[in-house]
């Protein structure tokens, strides 16, 4: 494919391309890591492989340490080479460099859109990770909004069989049990925390992420189920955002607004039942 920016370009963990079974489009460096780990898990040492797309550039990363007098142009840099980092440990089929700014992603500029579904169309992904509307990070939003425009450029032959919506800034905790994708997340934790250890830039910049990650994992788990006990060590949640890409006219405030009314009425029929 052809990136819009000079900087985008793909990297091959295994020296070439290989099929792609799960692909993920995220915002930003680690983001794959934080929220797709189900596909990686679910890709490791077999046939059909996981893709990574990260859609900025990397430039606005938190600093200090180490990296705090780190300008923007050698963060982009140190936030590639640890991303790469990661799709070589997570034996990733490919990862992808789109290298826009946040605000060309929150803007829409030109190439976003086509660029993500120059990606889709070349890897055939069966399943796509992406960020959910619920999540409080505008560049989050904002991918997963480019994300749905770009595979409603597609023909229907060429979408996704499943696409998925993920959490990272703000949890899908609150989503009624019976509607959430619950991932299953157990398998390598080695794996899992070398996964979201490599990116030093940003637990040496005050983001303990890897640690996060392990904890949201580890409570959903928990707390997933009053009356029984665990079946899972670790889990994620995601939405299903497939209706989105089958039905082209559904907005996404249509589609995420339905969730939040479910939660509404679960919280107020429960107290209603017990007054």
């Amino acid at each position: 494919m052809e990136f819009t920016k000079k900087e985008g370009f793909v990297y091959y963990p295994s020296g070439s391309a290989r099929k792609v079974e799960r692909l993920c489009i995220a915002a930003h460096h680690d983001d794959i890591e934080l929220m797709a780990y189900h596909g990686v898990s679910e890709c490791f040492g077999k046939e059909g492989s996981f893709a990574g797309v990260v859609v900025t550039d990397g430039a606005g990363s938190p600093r200090s340490g180490l990296y705090a007098d780190y300008t923007d142009e050698m963060m982009k840099r140190v936030r590639v080479l640890e991303q790469k980092k990661a799709a070589f440990v997570g034996e990733y089929g490919a990862q992808y460099f789109l290298s826009f700014s946040s605000k060309e992603v929150k803007t829409n500029a030109t190439g976003v859109v086509e660029n993500i579904a120059a990606v889709i169309r070349e890897t055939k992904p069966r399943v796509i990770y992406t960020h959910n509307f619920a999540d409080k990070h505008d560049t989050h939003c904002a991918v997963a909004l480019r994300v749905i425009e770009a595979i409603r450029t597609l023909d229907k032959s060429e979408r996704p069989e499943l696409l998925l919506g993920c959490e990272v800034w703000r949890d899908l905790d609150w989503v009624r049990d019976e509607k959430k994708v619950v991932l299953d997340v157990s398998g390598h934790p080695n794996l899992s925390r070398a996964l979201t250890s490599v990116f030093d830039s940003q637990i040496c910049g005050g983001k303990r992420y890897d640690l996060a990650a392990d904890g949201r994992r580890l409570a959903n788990a928990t707390y997933f189920a009053s009356h029984a006990t665990d079946e899972a060590e670790m889990l994620n949640y995601a939405i299903d955002m497939t209706p989105m890409i089958l039905d082209d006219s559904l907005t996404p405030e249509r589609f995420i607004c339905s969730y939040i009314d479910d939660f509404k009425a679960e919280v107020t029929d429960r107290l209603a039942r017990l007054k």
